[in-house]
């Protein structure tokens, strides 16, 4: 049996949507691109049939990636105002002890981790050491770059 794999509310919305988007305006552009392209000509040697076709290739196995999530997603409830502890969908308030710096990350599943955004997988070492986690403790994350060692601000 598959795994499922854990969405919040908002994170399966935007897969939802990005799929329907994919499904339709992007596929039709591409095959507006294959049709374009073979009007020119010979196919062996047509770079822009080419390129299509990588493009639609590349389409479609985003499409399956995107089918297969939702087919397995499994959306967990929000944390309630006053829950204690951190869970999927935490919005965490760290302090970096050794660099005395604040930042804020919120725990999402595995799908729609973004660091770049500050969603970070529960899967992750920082994102394992956080779930259940409550504001004024301690965590020390073992990561590929080093051991680091946060405090709980504020769990939301």
């Amino acid at each position: 049996m598959s795994k499922d794999i854990q969405f919040t509310p908002q994170g399966y919305a935007k897969l939802k949507r990005e799929l329907e988007e994919l499904k339709g305006p992007t596929r039709m552009a591409i095959a507006e691109a294959i049709r374009e392209a073979k009007a020119h000509g010979d196919l062996k040697e047509n770079a822009a049939y080419h390129e299509a076709k990588l493009n639609q290739t590349r389409l479609e196995s985003r499409i399956a990636e995107l089918d297969k999530a939702l087919l397995l997603a499994k959306i967990v409830a929000m944390p309630k105002e006053g829950d204690i502890g951190a869970g999927l969908g935490s919005k965490i308030k760290l302090l970096d002890i050794e660099f005395e710096d604040e930042f804020t990350v919120t725990l999402v599943g595995s799908f729609e981790a973004d660091s770049a955004k500050n969603l970070i997988s529960v899967a992750s070492p920082l994102g394992e050491a956080l779930v259940g986690r409550e504001v004024g403790q301690k965590v020390e994350v073992e990561a590929p770059a080093g051991k680091s060692t946060y405090k709980i601000l504020e769990v939301s």
